[in-house]
C-alpha cells in the first residue's frame, strides 16, 4: 500500500517526530511504501515555549520526508492537499495533537478526500486538550470531521471522541507501542558512569518537557516527605522546561531540595535517553491529568519499574503491584510509594513484570490497526 504519513518529523525534535518515524520504519518493514510529510514551521516561535523547535542530530537516512507544510500560512496547506489528492495514496495517517493544528490538518484532510480513493485516518493522541484555550472545540472539530476513522491511544481519548460526536466514525484504541530505537538498555553502573552520578545514591526519574499538567511541583513535595528523605535517593530530572521555572525554584527553596537534586534541563538527545532510563531505578510520572505518554513506553523499552497517577490513560498501561504503582495525584501517595520501593527492595520484581508487559506493545499491532480503521470506510 501507498502510505503517507503528516505529522512532525526530522528536522523537528521530540516524542512525536520520534514516534511518526517509527512509525513509518514499522510500515517499511510490513512491505508498505511510505512517507512523512512534515511542517517547514510548526509553531510560530511567539507560541513555542522551548529552546528550540529543530533537531541537532543528523536525519534519518532510511525514511523519506518531505518538508513542506507551513502551520499559519494556508498556501502550504493547499499545495500539499491539492498534489496528494492527484497522487492518490490508500492511506493518509495525520498525528493530531493540538486544536492549534485544526485548521491547516483539517485542510489537507478535506483536499485529499476530494479524490474518492484516498482514506484518511487519525491518531488522536488528545481530542480534549491538556491546557484549555479558547477556540479549542471548533478548531478540533474542523479537523475530526475531515477524517474517515480514528486509532487512539488511550481508551478516555476514545470516549472523548465519542462524547464530541465521532461515534458513527470507524475508531479503535491501541496502546502506545515501545520506543524501541533509542538502543539497548545498558549496565546501571556503566549509565551513572556516563552521567557523572555517585553510586552511592539511588535515583529516580522524571523525564521529558515539563509543563503543569505533568506534576513536578507534586513530586517535589513528594521528595520534601521526612521519609523520602531519609533515604539515599535522588530525583533526577531530565527535560527542557516548557513553562517558568520559578515554581519550581521556589519549591526547592522551600523544601531545601538543591542538594537531593539532579538536574538535566535541557532538551535530551536521542543517544542520551539510555543513559537517564539505564541509571534510573524508577521512572515516576506525577501528571495531575493525561491521556497517555510516551515515557510510559520508553520506560518498558528500557525495562524500568514505572511509578504513575491514576488519571487519564495512564494506568491503563501500568498494572499496579506489577510493573510498579498507580497512585491519586497526591504528594503523600507519591512518598508512599517511593518508600515501599525501596524498603522492600522491588526494583527486581517489578522489572521482570515490565519485561512481560512489554510484550504487548509492538508497532505491527499499531499498523494493523490503522489498515483496519480504513478498510472499515465505506
Amino acid at each position: 500500500m501507498k502510505i503517507v504519513i503528516i505529522g512532525p518529523a526530522y528536522p523537528l525534535r521530540g516524542g512525536l517526530a520520534t514516534y511518526n518515524e517509527r512509525l513509518a520504519r514499522a510500515f517499511q518493514a510490513a512491505g508498505d511504501q511510505v512517507c512523512i510529510v512534515t511542517f517547514s514551521l510548526q509553531y510560530p516561535e511567539f507560541l513555542f515555549p522551548g529552546q528550540t523547535q529543530f533537531s541537532t542530530e543528523p536525519g534519518p537516512t532510511d525514511i523519506d520526508i518531505e518538508v513542506s507544510i507551513n502551520s499559519v500560512n494556508p498556501l502550504t496547506w493547499w499545495k500539499v492537499g491539492r498534489r496528494l489528492r492527484r497522487e492518490r495514496p490508500d492511506i493518509v495517517i495525520f498525528r493530531f495533537w493540538l486544536p492549534l493544528m485544526g485548521p491547516a490538518l483539517g485542510t489537507i484532510a478535506r483536499l485529499v478526500r476530494g479524490n474518492s480513493h484516498t482514506r484518511v485516518v487519525a491518531i488522536t493522541d488528545n481530542v480534549i486538550p491538556h491546557e484549555k484555550r479558547p477556540g479549542d472545540r471548533p478548531l478540533t472539530r474542523y479537523f475530526l470531521s475531515a477524517c474517515d476513522g480514528f486509532v487512539t491511544m488511550s481508551r478516555s481519548v476514545l470516549t472523548d471522541l465519542q462524547g464530541l460526536g465521532y461515534a458513527s466514525k470507524p475508531a479503535l484504541y491501541r496502546p502506545h507501542p515501545l520506543y524501541d530505537n533509542f538502543g539497548p538498555a545498558k549496565p546501571k553502573q556503566d549509565a551513572l558512569v556516563v552521567l557523572g552520578l555517585s553510586a552511592q545514591f539511588k535515583y529516580v526519574l522524571f523525564f521529558g518537557f515539563i509543563r503543569a499538567y505533568k506534576g513536578l511541583d507534586i513530586l517535589l513535595e513528594a521528595m520534601a516527605d521526612p521519609r523520602v528523605a531519609a533515604l539515599p535517593v535522588k530525583l533526577l530530572i531530565a527535560g527542557e522546561f516548557y513553562e517558568d521555572a520559578a515554581p519550581y525554584e521556589a519549591l526547592i527553596q522551600k523544601y531545601n531540595l538543591e542538594n537531593r537534586l539532579v538536574r538535566a534541563t535541557d532538551f535530551i538527545p536521542n543517544e542520551q535517553v539510555v543513559n537517564y532510563f539505564s541509571a534510573a531505578d524508577m521512572v515516576v510520572q506525577p501528571y495531575k491529568h493525561a491521556t497517555q505518554s510516551g515515557v510510559s513506553q520508553v520506560a518498558y523499552h528500557f525495562g524500568r519499574p514505572m511509578l504513575v497517577t491514576d488519571v487519564g490513560g495512564l494506568a491503563e498501561l501500568i498494572p499496579d503491584g506489577v510493573v510498579g504503582y498507580v497512585v491519586p495525584p497526591t504528594a503523600p501517595a507519591i512518598a508512599d510509594a517511593v518508600v515501599d520501593f525501596y524498603a522492600n527492595d522491588r526494583e527486581e520484581a517489578f522489572a521482570a513484570g515490565v519485561r512481560q508487559e512489554a510484550r504487548k506493545f509492538s508497532w505491527e499491532v499499531m499498523v494493523a490497526a490503522l489498515k483496519e480503521v480504513a478498510a472499515k470506510h465505506p
